[in-house]
């Protein structure tokens, strides 16, 4: 079921083994990938591995702003302190508990949420009678991890398979050609740069022109399968 499409009284009748909660951004992604990419993402695992369930999942509407002040150069960026989020994360599932869905997966699609999102369900399973962990997608696509940069070939694929209309085709070779090979400026183990801008021209990391619509269909599959996964064990963890 997907929360924002029903009715009070279909929530009241729902009974799902599991609830999931996608969060994403709204920061730049080149000039060829909208600035909502990680949510898409987000909810289109979301949505995909709720379809290939045996059971029952609840998916809520997707968090559309995240910790992305490191992208605060580009314009449309929008971000929350990691504070706010986490409190915006915690509540959320605060409110699933409370119609009685105490089981609960974030679905993440943005690298910058990570540390957060381990922080605040790791509280939410100690301290708010529920148990909720976090799961971010592209950490769970195999071999294709590696190349996960930013705007890069795992997410413009990815794009291009659920919604190739948002990808700016004709800005492709622009964006590659502005691309940084890798994320950071890097001495002695340390990334010197906070900000994207310190190291590439245009936001990209990673060659897009990489990232196929059957790359994509790959990916989607590979992370709702895995998701389907965790969701089964998260759904049979006895908690007590």
């Amino acid at each position: 079921m997907h929360l924002g499409d029903a009715t009070w009284t279909d929530a009241a009748d729902a009974d799902p083994d599991v609830a999931l909660l996608p969060v994403g951004s709204t920061e730049q992604h080149g000039p060829h990938a909208p600035l909502a990419t990680d949510a898409l993402t987000a909810s289109a695992v979301a949505d995909a591995a709720a379809d290939r369930y045996d059971g029952e999942l609840v998916v809520a509407p997707t968090l559309p702003v995240g910790v992305s002040e490191e992208h605060r150069d580009f314009p449309g960026t929008l971000w929350l302190t990691p504070d706010t989020f986490r409190a915006s994360v915690r509540e959320t599932i605060q409110s699933l508990v409370h119609h009685g869905w105490d089981r609960v997966i974030v679905v993440n699609g943005h690298g910058g949420n990570t540390d957060a999102l381990a922080e605040v369900t790791a509280t939410v399973s100690r301290h708010d009678d529920a148990y909720a962990v976090a799961f971010t997608w592209f950490d769970a696509v195999g071999d294709h991890s590696k190349d996960m940069g930013h705007a890069g070939p795992l997410e413009t694929a990815f794009l291009r398979h659920v919604h190739p209309e948002l990808v700016h085709e004709d800005r492709i070779e622009d964006a590659a050609a502005g691309a940084s090979p890798r994320w950071g400026d890097w001495v002695a183990g340390v990334n010197l740069a906070h900000d994207s801008h310190e190291f590439s021209e245009n936001g990209v990391v990673g060659d897009p022109r990489d990232g196929d619509a059957e790359r994509g269909e790959e990916l989607e599959t590979l992370a709702a399968d895995a998701l389907v996964e965790l969701a089964r064990a998260v759904a049979d963890r006895d908690l007590d």
